[in-house]
């Protein structure tokens, strides 16, 4: 009996160590088959050559079909590690202008998982990037030499403008990030990384394609599997046709020369931005290929940011052209008529109080406050807002009916335009304030420097240029953007669809009306390009605690029907009317006239030959100097490994 019942134990024992080895055997062939890519790469690396057939980047064109950004035809090398056999690395090393150190910290890179997620022994992997077509003439000729190594056939950006680079971007590998938010991109691969490269990624870049061949035992390839019947061929990216014109971009960049700052032109009537100058800019071109490590490297040490897109990053105090917007303001919420005048003879407060204001007649009426940029016009307006206890319950109610309205013209938040990482600038609301004075009953005069554009608030030379077209339309505006037309697309809605602030169309004609007279005869009187053309404008001289006052304007032509609208911001470049005003005239010029009259050619050279940089000369000298330096060197450090 005991040796029944030790039998029948035995039996059980041995049964279920069987089923616990079945158990593992099922367990790693479900890891094999299904769970782990190992087995499956080592399977078909055996059987298939699967190729990679990248598609042709789509190309990008200005508003006048001026060719700007194409393709060249490149070539990538590639490898299969296990297919690798013993070789000579000296020769390969020799083709390619390396060393053999370069060589073996590549081959180490390649295969840090952390560095080349997915790395795989039976998969392609990416060696070298964009070999010119006499290193991939000599290669070829030697493949054989070299087992499991491949060549990619691939493409480099080409430019045929050294202007719009913070416009364009650039193209780079992709990293990790990319990598694991986009499924679409593999190591080696590259995307857009800064400009319209970057925001229309997705329709540039088109879909890849593959090509698959048959090996024989011993890894030859034999031909096509099947007869390429799974071969699927690449789609090409779609073209991109941009809102810019190439040769007013160009001349805009020539006039901000030695300069920092921006401007931005756009078309009212439609939101297309027809350029968008950055002062320091860089040449595109400088960003591929094998020297780009080194090209961004020294723009980016650059102490003037000529990576910095200044129109869309760069957030300022609009200074005198903000006084527009309150004007508007205070005429929709009934504070003040077009005839309600204002004493200037005091300042604001009355007594000389700050901030004060230049000569002019007084009282004023609201149009000769905008023709003659009076201060305490605009001072003694939001004063009579905020303390109007008729309209509003307290004063945080009438500061934050204040600030919708800023928000509704397209401040304090990105405006949308199709260019990344855009700045919001800064509207304050009355919770920053009663944080700021710690308590709730703070009034009017503790902010009142807001009112013509200083203070707490900033905008971007984007918001300022939209707030021009804002007013040149006469109460509404389209999301401005870069780009036109899409091939074989249509644009987004948010930039056909019309934007109109909360305020009656009537206002604007005051605001209009007062814009003309400081072009014929107030304080941007150097904006006047002629009685053929009515210009409108604003000047605007914004203190800087960090050195001289930004020299800025915004305007419009013609008064009626405009058909373009401007703003320029030149750091440092003290009272508007020195730099701002001149710039937006020629700029204005160039654009209707289609050149600049002979009769301005005396103005176009002051502002081309002045430097504007304090203490900041010798500085940009140096840089440019390096700058020119590294854009001519052949070769990079690193050659592209």
């Amino acid at each position: 009996m005991s040796k029944n019942l030790e039998f029948e134990k035995r039996r059980y024992v041995i049964g279920g160590v069987v089923c616990v080895i079945i158990l593992i055997m099922v367990l790693q062939l479900l890891n094999l088959q299904i769970f782990n890519d190992d087995y499956k790469d080592f399977a078909d690396s055996n059987a298939f050559f699967k190729k990679t057939l990248y598609p042709a980047r789509g190309t990008i064109s200005d508003r006048n079909d001026r060719l700007l950004v194409y393709n060249q035809a490149t070539y990538d090398i590639v490898y299969i590690p296990r297919e690798v056999l013993p070789f000579d690395t000296l020769d390969f090393c020799n083709i390619l202008g390396i060393t053999k150190e370069q060589f073996v910290k590549r081959i180490a890179t390649v295969k840090d998982r952390s560095l080349n997620p997915g790395y795989s022994s039976y998969t392609f992997q990416t060696f070298m990037t964009q070999l010119t077509v006499q290193e991939y003439g000599l290669l070829q000729e030697k493949m054989y030499k070299f087992p499991g190594f491949y060549i990619q056939n691939r493409t480099l950006r080409q430019y045929s403008y050294s202007n719009a680079g913070h416009l364009l971007g650039y193209v780079a590998e992709v990293d990790k990030k990319q990598m694991d938010a986009d499924k679409y991109y593999a190591r080696g691969d590259y995307g857009g990384k800064a400009g319209v490269e970057s925001s229309y990624e997705a329709e540039l870049r088109g879909v890849k394609g593959v090509e698959i061949l048959l090996r024989d035992a011993h890894g030859r390839i034999q031909g096509k599997y099947e007869e390429g019947r799974h071969d699927k061929p690449p789609v090409s990216g779609r073209n991109l046709k941009l809102a810019i014109d190439i040769e007013l971009q160009a001349y805009g960049e020539h006039l901000m020369r030695n300069k920092i700052g921006s401007i931005v032109m756009i078309e009212p009537a439609t939101g297309e931005i027809l350029c968008m100058v950055t002062a320091p800019s860089y040449d595109p071109s400088i960003l591929r290929g094998r020297e780009f490590g080194q090209n961004y490297l020294s723009l980016q040490q650059d102490e003037t940011k000529p990576l910095l897109n200044r129109a869309i990053h760069g957030a300022y105090p609009p200074g005198s052209t903000f006084k527009t917007t309150q004007g508007l303001i205070f005429l929709q919420e009934g504070i003040i008529t077009p005839e309600t005048s204002y004493s200037c003879a005091m300042g604001y407060p009355p007594g000389g109080g700050r901030p004060k204001c230049h000569s002019h007649y007084s009282p004023i009426p609201l149009e000769p406050a905008i023709a003659t940029s009076c201060n305490s016009y605009f001072c003694y307006g939001l004063n009579a807002m905020l303390s109007n206890r008729r309209i509003y319950p307290d004063i945080l109610t009438a500061f934050d009916k204040w600030k919708d309205y800023l928000v509704d013209m397209g401040f304090g938040y990105p405006l949308g335009v199709d260019l990344p990482s855009e700045k919001r600038g800064f509207i304050p609301n009355s919770k920053y304030y009663s944080k700021a004075f710690k308590r709730t009953n703070w009034s009017a005069p503790n902010v009142i420097s807001i009112a013509i554009g200083q203070g707490e608030v900033t905008a971007t030379p984007l918001q300022i240029a939209n707030l021009s077209a804002t007013i040149a339309n006469r109460g509404f505006f389209y999301t401005p953007h870069i780009v036109k037309e899409i091939q074989d697309t249509v644009l987004k809605s948010d930039y056909t669809e019309k934007r109109a602030p909360k305020i009656d169309e009537k206002y604007y004609e005051s605001i209009v009306r007062g814009m003309a007279a400081a072009v014929t005869g107030g304080t941007c009187r150097g904006a006047n390009i002629g009685t053929d053309i009515q210009v409108c404008g604003k000047t605007g001289t914004a203190q800087n605690p960090h050195g001289r006052d930004h020299s800025i304007f915004m305007g419009f032509a013609p008064k009626d029907n405009p058909t373009v609208a401007v703003a320029v911001l030149v750091e440092n470049g003290g009272f508007g009317a020195t730099y701002a005003v001149p710039i937006g005239r020629l700029m204005m010029q160039k654009y209707l006239r289609g050149e600049v009259p002979a009769a301005d050619k005396y103005i176009e050279d002051r502002i081309v030959n002045a430097v504007i940089m304090p203490n900041m000369t010798n500085l940009w000298l140096k840089n440019l100097s390096n700058r020119e330096k590294v854009s001519s060197a052949s070769q990079s450090e690193d050659r592209g490994l």
